[in-house]
């Protein structure tokens, strides 16, 4: 599949906690963790699951970061 987004980073599912409609999905990317939330049913669909490898695909036209 091709995508337009740059920023692909691959990871080792930590968690994966879902919610009525959405999940949590964590990924450990080499000792940092990411959170994505994304619908039950893409989770599903997926097959992530706690321990398998995942891509996270960011794309953002503003990224806000603040301390």
């Amino acid at each position: 599949m091709k995508i337009s987004a740059r920023n692909v980073i691959e990871g080792k599912v930590v968690e994966v906690h879902k919610g009525a409609t959405t999940a949590h999905v964590r990924l450990d990317i080499g000792g940092s963790v990411i959170t994505a939330s994304i619908t039950n049913e893409a989770v599903d669909e997926l097959g992530l699951a706690v321990g398998g490898k995942a891509f996270a695909v960011i794309k953002a036209s503003d990224v806000m970061v603040g301390v």
